[in-house]
């Protein structure tokens, strides 16, 4: 016997079998259990939806030997016709091939005829938007008045392009998009009745290629059952559809928060080693930052079914919002000007460069410099402790920070000025404050709401460059708990605070604002001030 694909293999065959679209299902099952049969029936929606396995299960349905049901039996004479396809009085007409007027007149001048066979004369006129303005009013006059034995399922991909005339003529019925669980669901139950051996990635993998289309992803999964002998493997998978894994993307993400422009170079190198399509690199960089972002301002909403959590949660804690915003506008409009570059690679190249060029300045920079303002308040401070240290031109020597974690916060400050640090690290020491220092051991405390920044990477990585940076080799330890004094991040935050509240007064104060104000009635929209330095 002939292979028959899993597409017409798995086709429904009732409306209980049918997957989604619940709200199309109920209303026709409760019409025809009622009998309140409509004369024409409109139904929409992208492809592979199930708009014409719908209306072949209605077809069958309204011509079952039992009665018209919403449950034909699936085994009378009419029933099996219909699935195979030969059932006399179920007239299938392909509109994109049959757009000129003589046909549809042709196909209409059967009307009158009462059934060969079953209980009711079928039209069912796919992709029915493509007649032409004359077939439509051929079809009109039908519509209008239709013998009683005929019944019209029409379908469609672009309802736009039908005449009012028509569409107020028929019951229409919006099928929607498969959603991504849906079809991962599905595909998972064939491979289980199939007996094919699955990772879940893998139907992920299928399922988000599938588009929203149920008949796309069974001939995915006709493909990727080919392309991997009879498994599917998650890699292979991944492979066949061009995808590229999450890891390259992730340490794009990594090299933008470090600012290291030849790790990320690096890693489109290895892209281009393994052919991936900097286009869908890119589709993929702006899904992820789309994430990201969903994760910085709806987190219980964005973090379900999220993979690696964590690390992207040490994304978001380590880019700002706007940071997240300017990278996915860059690489939105990088997508655009790609085809324009003399090479892809390069022109891949060039906008992850162009994101690194235009990346604003944060609250605590990459290389663990503080913007200017913080770094003033620091040496003033640093100015006070020397003078209540006697003079001494050593502000944070060995014996001032071990005195007690009093004085420590001050050195804490000072000495995370002075590290040098890079990427995540130095968000993680910027979060933290002096619990305890006694000699060589350092136990430092980690904000609550930023726990997820912690690993022990990093904090060896700290604990390397205090050792590089006091001369000696010391033991850090970083505990996540409650703070009580204000990290080397919340000074930023607070004197940008400051920053902004003080030009809100000074825009406020203005007298040429005033004068705007009395004599023209205008408003300061506040929101939209900011320092020039910002």
């Amino acid at each position: 016997m002939s292979y028959q694909v899993l597409a017409r293999k798995w086709r429904p065959r009732n409306f209980a079998e049918m997957a989604g679209q619940q709200h199309v299902l109920r209303a026709l099952i409760n019409a025809l259990d009622q009998q309140r049969l409509h004369q024409a029936y409109l139904f929409t929606g992208t492809r592979g939806v199930g708009k014409t396995t719908i209306a072949r299960i209605l077809a069958k349905a309204l011509n079952c030997e039992t009665g018209v049901s919403s449950e034909p039996c699936g085994k009378c004479s009419a029933c099996l016709e219909i699935d195979e396809g030969r059932f006399i009085d179920l007239i299938e007409v392909d509109a994109a091939s049959r757009t000129k007027v003589e046909d549809t007149r042709e196909l209409l001048d059967n009307v009158q005829y009462t059934p060969t066979r079953g209980r009711y004369k079928v039209y069912l006129i796919d992709e029915v938007h493509m007649l032409s303005t004359h077939s439509f009013n051929a079809l009109l006059k039908t519509l209008e008045e239709p013998p009683p034995h005929v019944k019209f399922l029409l379908a469609t991909t672009d309802p736009q392009k039908l005449p009012a005339t028509i569409l107020s003529r028929c019951l229409q019925f919006n099928l929607k998009r498969m959603t991504v669980d849906l079809i991962e669901s599905q595909l998972a139950k064939v491979l289980d009745e199939e007996g094919i051996t699955y990772q879940p990635v893998a139907l992920k993998y299928l399922a988000h290629a599938a588009d929203g289309s149920m008949r796309d992803a069974l001939s995915l999964l006709d493909q990727a059952i080919a392309y991997g002998e009879g498994a599917l493997d998650a890699d292979e998978i991944a492979a066949m559809l061009g995808l590229v894994s999450r890891e390259p993307l992730y340490q794009i993400v990594e090299a933008l928060i470090e600012e290291n422009a030849e790790a990320m170079l690096a890693v489109v190198a290895r892209l281009d080693e393994m052919a991936a399509d900097p286009m869908v690199v890119l589709d993929d960089l702006i899904s992820l930052f789309q994430q990201l972002a969903l994760l910085q301002w709806a987190a219980d909403v964005s973090e379900q079914g999220v993979d690696d959590k964590e690390r992207l949660l040490s994304f978001t804690s380590s880019l700002s919002a706007e940071d997240i915003q300017l990278y996915y506008q860059i690489a939105l409009l990088g997508k655009r000007d790609l085809p324009l570059s003399p090479s892809y690679r390069r022109g891949l190249e060039m906008i992850l460069l162009r994101m690194l060029a235009f990346r604003p300045v944060s609250g605590v920079a990459p290389k663990g410099e503080l913007p200017a303002q913080g770094k003033k308040a620091n040496i003033a401070q640093n100015k006070k402790t020397e003078v209540s240290s006697g003079g001494q031109t050593n502000a944070v020597s060995h014996q001032a920070t071990a005195k007690s974690a009093e004085s420590g916060e001050q050195s804490w400050k000072h000495i995370f000025d002075q590290l040098q640090l890079k990427g995540m690290v130095t968000e993680l020491a910027a979060n933290c404050e002096i619990k305890k220092w006694q000699e060589n051991h350092l136990v430092l405390t980690l904000a609550k709401q930023h726990a997820q920044l912690y690993k022990k990477e990093f904090e060896k990585r700290l604990a390397d460059a205090l050792s590089k940076h006091l001369g000696r080799t010391i033991q850090l330890s970083i505990e996540v708990g409650e703070l009580v004094s204000e990290t080397p991040a919340g000074e930023v935050a607070r004197l940008a605070a400051e920053k902004q509240q003080a030009v809100v007064s000074e825009i406020q104060e203005d007298r040429f604002v005033q004068e705007l104000k009395d004599k023209f009635g205008a408003e300061v929209q506040m929101e939209t001030v900011r320092p020039l330095d910002a």
